[in-house]
């Protein structure tokens, strides 16, 4: 296993920009975690584990398995995974995988990562070490999915880390029959991460909301879209993985119900660029850089 290492070489340190290299050290440190790319056979079977324990299926049937990752790391990607110490030494704490995308785009494609749920800011302490690791390498930016009903990985994504929804992808993976997603269909709303310049977003995405006219309900009967001249506002479900677990019914309504407010905003040109802490998506249009 390899520290991540900090170089003057992709830092994000010019003028205006963040110091990505600080910005990785102090996450893990404010997380109290050490993150490491992976590339033994232990190691990359331990987080392959892992994210079968987040995805709740058996760890012989992992979502990831250990050989893929093991390849994906052999063909040049990077399997980064964090650990905190304790009284019966390392756990694994958290853990991400990418990969590179067209050289000529100069992108990489993180394709999955999960941190515990007692890991507070571990995530973060993840994606920074990952952006720095990708911008070493002469990446610019770095794209994933994520399912567009979890709100608080939308609040992380977008406001947290400064990702831009990119395009909205329906059923994108088709049934899938993990212990998370099953009797769902997979709606995925894809991001976009400017590796050298995002930083999080210091604006309410509640402002103006109120004042907004109500132009779709939601399966609660409460509103589900607001509109003004220039923003939409959305919301989502405040927990949708219990929804769907105590009635899948309606999380499937909730379901069809954002995805036909995306997908007739992403033609008009806005964009999820934003979410509140009380699970509403503010989209509107970025800028030519944004949407790059």
């Amino acid at each position: 296993m390899t520290p991540v290492t900090i170089s003057a070489a992709g830092s994000g340190a010019a003028a205006g920009t963040p110091n990505v290299g600080a910005l990785a050290e102090d996450a893990a440190r404010a997380a109290g975690v050490t993150v490491r790319t992976v590339h033994d056979v232990a190691g990359i079977h331990a987080v392959a584990d892992f994210f079968a324990d987040v995805w709740q299926t058996p760890r012989a049937t992992p979502p990831y398995p250990s050989e893929v990752l093991h390849s994906l790391v052999h063909s040049g990607g990077a399997v980064h995974a964090a650990y905190s110490t304790g009284p019966s030494g390392e756990r694994l704490a958290g853990a991400a995988v990418a990969v590179f995308g067209p050289p000529a785009e100069r992108d990489v494609y993180s394709f999955v990562a999960a941190a515990s749920a007692s890991g507070r800011g571990v995530g973060f302490a993840v994606k920074q070490a990952q952006r720095l690791w990708a911008l070493e390498r002469g990446a610019t930016t770095m794209r994933w999915t994520f399912d567009p009903l979890v709100s608080r990985n939308a609040r992380f994504n977008l406001v947290k880390l400064g990702a831009v929804g990119s395009e909205y992808l329906v059923d994108f993976y088709g049934p899938m029959s993990d212990g998370v997603n099953n009797g769902d269909e997979s709606d995925r709303l894809t991001v976009v991460w400017d590796l050298a310049t995002a930083t999080p977003r210091t604006d309410d995405p509640a402002d103006g909301r109120s004042a907004a006219d109500v132009v779709r309900r939601a399966p609660d009967g409460g509103p589900l879209a607001l509109r003004d001249a220039d923003r939409l506002w959305c919301r989502v479900p405040e927990d949708i993985v219990a929804l769907r677990a105590a009635d899948p019914a309606l999380a499937l309504d909730w379901r069809h119900a954002v995805r036909e407010v995306f997908t007739e905003a992403y033609p008009e040109g806005l964009r999820a660029t934003a979410m509140s802490r009380d699970g509403w998506y503010l989209l509107t249009r970025p800028s030519p850089e944004e949407q790059a």
